[in-house]
């Protein structure tokens, strides 16, 4: 019995020998060179897959902004390059054709989170106080101070939200030292025919969707725009004593959207909401969070060498806050 044991192991190895010798012998097949036609369309289609992903993570996941003005100087300075957490807010498809002004139409998608008062903000600006739309379409930076239904008002220059004095920004700066008296008008403050300024300022509540709105011959110059803006259409006029939407006679309006309140940190050299008044839900792209290049601004393109000699190394890779 041991011995047919013995021969069926013999037997079995032989054959797995055999197999693995077999195995061994077997030529491998040649790889041929590839062609210069081969490698041309290679290249362009990793060069086609490299721009779809790009493409993808600017709609989706990350956003640049330039940074064109000092509204939020030094928190952050002019010339510096921003990278935008877009997902965070709810990333859309692309609003717009690249290098126009050509509104698409967009979906998009579930926010992880809202905007939160002390946010920096990225967002399309939604156009000048009586302006229905911008001619222009641009991003703004700006640090969010009040969201849906808080209170806003600023004394001598100090913000105060829900009646309590807002968190200072870490880099936050005036540079007028006089300060404009409460009572004295500015004519281009928001809301139309204010008596404010923008040093002393509200108390205006930001509104919230589904806001009621009592409408009166007094008080329609301040909702007229934001109104006509839900409609994306001029639809507000007022006849004698009476106020009409689209042509039919209403003493109240209900609000669609959230609105959000948005200040530059240095305050005495911003235009923001107490300008051109809130900024709505849909205009927010995303949240600022990184600088990843920074250079004089004033420099032209045509001069590169002189230009890359301003590179501000010291404010690449920093994190905005």
């Amino acid at each position: 019995m041991a011995l047919s044991a013995i021969r069926i192991l013999e037997h079995l190895e032989k054959h797995y020998m055999e197999f693995f010798k077999k195995k061994e012998e077997k030529p491998e097949k040649k790889v041929l060179p590839k062609t210069q036609a081969q490698k041309f369309w290679d290249f362009w289609k990793n060069l086609f897959f490299a721009a779809i992903a790009a493409l993808l993570i600017k709609t989706f996941l990350i956003e640049t902004s330039r940074v064109p003005t000092g509204s939020m100087k030094t928190t952050i300075e002019i010339g510096d390059f921003l990278f935008v957490n877009k997902f965070v807010y709810g990333s859309s498809s692309p609003r717009t054709i690249p290098f126009t002004n050509v509104v698409l139409p967009y979906f998009q998608l579930p926010a992880i989170s809202e905007p939160e008062r002390g946010d920096i903000v990225v967002f399309e600006y939604p156009g000048d106080r009586d302006e229905l739309q911008p001619e222009i379409i641009n991003n703004y930076v700006k640090r969010c101070i009040g969201i849906p239904g808080d209170t806003i008002s600023i004394k001598e220059k100090v913000v105060f939200v829900n009646g309590k004095e807002a968190k200072r920004p870490p880099n936050i700066q005036y540079i007028n030292n006089y300060v404009t008296p409460a009572g004295v008008a500015n004519p281009s403050i928001f809301p139309k025919n204010a008596q404010f300024n923008e040093d002393n300022y509200g108390p205006i509540v930001v509104p919230k969707k589904g806001d009621v709105i009592n409408l009166s011959v007094e008080n329609v110059e301040a909702w007229r725009t934001i109104i006509d803006r839900e409609f994306g259409r001029r639809v507000v006029t007022a006849e004698g004593d009476q106020i009409l939407i689209d042509g039919k006679v209403v003493t109240n309006y209900t609000l669609t959207k959230d609105y959000y309140f948005m200040m530059g940190d240095n305050r005495d050299d911003s235009a923001d909401s107490r300008f051109w008044g809130f900024v709505p839900r849909d205009k927010i792209v995303g949240q600022a969070f990184m600088i990843y290049w920074s250079w004089d601004p004033e420099i032209p393109f045509s001069d590169f060498f002189k230009l890359l000699s301003t590179v501000r190394i010291n404010r690449i890779a920093k994190i905005v806050h």
